[in-house]
């Protein structure tokens, strides 16, 4: 559903009670009973996934799956799949500098990439409370994902002119991806670069912001806007990942957030940061509960911050756990949850569990 992304956000920003946005979208597969590769071959399945986690999960948006290996794959790099887990690049693609001018840029549509978009275009039509976004990698990511990170990180020293070649080739494909996910009526997309969290403020400059910068000066308007998502090292970065021209930032457990906030303007969204591992997967309720009350009591003061995940929620996450994160929200921001629909008031739970006092 078309709608001005730049009025959803003031909106965002303007409200007192705000609702969580989460990388949430695999773990639909245990309410399904499907696995992680059946749904990354099924625009179907991914359009019942969104659908399942918008209709059980209270967010502000519907946002898309962070699966890196597409854009790879479609590229030419050899993907790794499992049943339980998201798909990974192995080996290396491009060695020489030759092998970078040979690269020949995918068109969109090749690949897994048209099962993505026409998932996101069917979901569109079945999900119309709320913002959908699609997702893609980032370009330094992706250079890295078809040049093997740790020689990327050397080239960008050694053979600068090698890794620019490809940035430059994998930015042209995509602005087509994601201005296809455009057309397709996405309200804007997640871009994933955490690769570009190990690099220094400079090399940033040089080898992620330039190129993320020419991509969404060519995608984005008031009706589709880059969510940017950097789970690495950001803190350092983000004068350089300022002027990148997202409007939401979103950022991982590796900072800080309250540290983060203070250094962002307040016209940008700063999304984050409940670790997806150590929390969302191997944590227990209460875990999830206290971390995000926490993140919350520091960072609810900024009305630029919306509570979410630090990266890609896991497959297996337990409901649980996912479940506990979104009543830690209602909690921050009801105290006790009135039910609309219902016309019922009841007590969050949780905080029992916690021997928290509920207040009415």
């Amino acid at each position: 559903m078309k709608r001005n992304m730049d009025e959803w956000i003031n909106e965002i920003r303007n409200e007192k009670v705000k609702k969580a946005m989460p990388v949430l979208s695999f773990p639909a597969i245990t309410l399904l009973n499907i696995d992680v590769k059946e749904l990354l071959y099924n625009s179907e399945l991914q359009v019942n996934c969104m659908k399942t986690i918008a209709e059980k999960c209270k967010t502000s948006a519907t946002l898309g799956f962070m699966d890196l290996s597409v854009e790879a794959e479609v590229f030419g790099a050899q993907i790794r799949f499992s049943k339980d887990e998201v798909p990974t690049v192995i080996g290396r693609l491009i060695d020489t500098k030759e092998d970078a001018k040979a690269l020949k840029i995918p068109k969109v549509y090749e690949g897994r990439t048209n099962i993505y978009i026409n998932a996101v275009k069917k979901a569109v039509l079945e999900i119309t409370d709320r913002p959908v976004f699609g997702g893609c990698i980032g370009p330094f990511s992706l250079a890295g994902r078809l040049m093997e990170m740790a020689e990327t990180m050397i080239k960008c020293y050694t053979e600068p002119e090698t890794v620019k070649i490809v940035l430059e080739k994998v930015s042209e494909f995509l602005i087509s991806y994601i201005n296809e996910y455009k057309k397709a009526g996405a309200n804007g997309i997640v871009m994933a670069e955490p690769a570009a969290g190990i690099l220094g403020p400079d090399l940033n400059d040089e080898f992620s912001t330039y190129y993320i910068k020419k991509i969404i000066d060519a995608v984005q308007d008031e009706n589709f806007i880059v969510i940017y998502h950097n789970c690495g090292n950001t803190i350092p970065l983000i004068k350089s990942i300022l002027t990148n021209g997202a409007k939401i930032l979103h950022f991982g457990n590796n900072i800080d957030i309250y540290e983060m906030l203070k250094l962002v303007p307040n016209d940008k969204l700063v999304c984050g940061n409940i670790d997806p591992a150590n929390e969302f997967k191997n944590g227990t309720p209460s875990s999830v509960f206290k971390k995000t009350t926490k993140i919350l009591n520091q960072c609810g003061q900024f009305n630029n911050f919306v509570i979410s995940s630090g990266c890609d929620i896991p497959p297996l996450s337990p409901w649980e756990n996912i479940n506990s994160f979104f009543e830690a929200v209602d909690y921050y921001y009801y105290k006790i949850y009135f039910d609309l629909n219902k016309k019922t008031t009841y007590y969050i739970q949780m905080p029992q569990l916690l021997g928290l006092e509920k207040s009415s």
